[in-house]
């Protein structure tokens, strides 16, 4: 009865020993994210005044980290194997402030986690963050709803919408992300120009 109790003892660990083997650990998922623009962004205009970037809000699916395909006008599909580093909202935020911050446009360009003080915010919704099949072909599609406001008397200066594409050949995960990273690189420049001239009209 003892050894074949040992006997038994052996097996099971030897089992949880190799259970790599048996049962394999899935791969880990590709972790994305967006790539700065090739040349350095410059601010038609220098501004000196603190602007804070909110993040922006969004409602599902676009609210999540999954990279997103739209094959029909009915049906989201999640790429498999491969995700955002974070949420989309997150992603939008961060990769705007950098190119804020390095424009130097604006005496300080903060998020809205940070308990400094600026004179405005941009307030935004994300309503679109996905490849789409359209007639033409397959596009990453970002759309932004903007406002600007007085962090003091809560006013809405200016107010703003952008719908940018840029055609993909495939779904293959690098030809998306680089569509994905001229998008978002375009939609900066857009919104760093508009930023600027809404601004101009309160200095």
């Amino acid at each position: 009865m003892i050894r074949q109790l040992s006997t038994l003892t052996v097996f099971v660990t030897a089992m949880a020993l190799t259970a790599c083997t048996v049962f394999p650990i899935p791969e880990p998922p590709r972790i994305m994210d967006l790539a700065p623009g090739n040349s350095p962004s410059v601010a038609p205009r220098a501004h000196d005044s603190a602007i804070r970037i909110d993040t922006p809000l969004a409602s599902s699916p676009f609210d999540g980290s999954q990279i997103l395909i739209k094959p029909t006008a009915y049906e989201f599909q999640a790429m498999s194997r491969v995700k955002w580093r974070d949420t989309a909202p997150v992603m939008i935020r961060d990769h705007l402030v950098k190119h804020l911050r390095s424009s130097q446009g604006f005496r300080s360009v903060i998020v809205d986690t940070s308990p400094a003080d600026a004179r405005f915010t941009l307030v935004s919704e994300l309503t679109a963050f996905h490849v789409a099949a359209q007639p033409d072909g397959l596009n990453v599609v970002i759309q932004l709803h903007a406002e600007v406001m007085s962090n003091q008397q809560r006013d809405s200066f200016c107010v703003g919408n952008w719908t940018t594409t840029e055609p993909t050949a495939n779904v293959h995960t690098d030809n998306v992300v680089a569509g994905f990273s001229v998008a978002a690189n375009r939609l900066n420049t857009e919104l760093s120009n508009w930023l600027s001239d809404c601004l101009t009209e309160t200095d």
